[in-house]
């Protein structure tokens, strides 16, 4: 019970903050250092490293700040964000919301369970349907801090839900990911990244 309160209590917290407005002509000149590896209009061109572009500009700078803060543990990343202010990571996040997401298409010989754990979950395992947090398109939630999954990456995809499994990943105040990602199989990790890879 008193779990439940401290995370109730939490999310009142996190749902009383107003966020801040970012500018994303502001944004554009601080990604500059960000298109090494996410590509000058956020669409990167290693699959290890995730899209930016067309990200929720809040995710975005929740998960800097959390960079920021080593709860995200990133060798490459907490550097950078080390020195960011709030202003900073608002003003990226929206400059990357902005930006047109791109992407590689489904691989179709294995996107199709994808598609079904996706839309469907299965109720047997206990596995929610992704697309009630991520939605149908994969355009996720930015209020919320739900990500747009849409185009991104399979490889990316697919190593986050291997993190979010082995508990190497966490999301802070929110914990679904790591009770839903122990329950999918190798394979059906590689099957969601395809499909939603393919998202448009």
């Amino acid at each position: 019970m008193k779990t439940v309160i401290v995370a109730l209590s939490l999310m009142g917290m996190l749902a009383g903050t107003e966020a801040l407005a970012g500018d994303a002509a502001a944004g554009a000149q601080k990604a500059v250092i960000c298109g090494a590896c996410h590509g000058v209009d956020g669409n990167s061109f290693n699959p290890e490293w995730p899209n930016l572009a067309g990200q929720h500009a809040e995710y975005i700078a929740a998960q800097l700040a959390l960079f920021k803060q080593m709860v995200r543990n990133n060798p490459v990343m907490y550097p950078n964000a080390l020195m960011l202010s709030e202003e900073d990571m608002a003003d990226l996040g929206a400059y990357f919301a902005a930006q047109t997401v791109k992407g590689l298409e489904a691989d179709p010989s294995s996107y199709a369970l994808g598609e079904k754990l996706y839309r469907g979950g299965d109720a047997s395992r206990g596995l929610p349907a992704c697309i009630a947090c991520h939605g149908p398109q994969g355009k996720g939630n930015g209020p919320a801090q739900y990500p747009a999954l849409r185009a991104q990456h399979s490889v990316y995809t697919y190593n986050q839900l291997r993190a979010y499994a082995s508990g190497e990943r966490k999301v802070a105040g929110n914990a679904m990911m790591q009770a839903i990602a122990p329950k999918l199989t190798d394979d059906e990790m590689r099957a969601l990244a395809s499909y939603v890879q393919g998202l448009r």
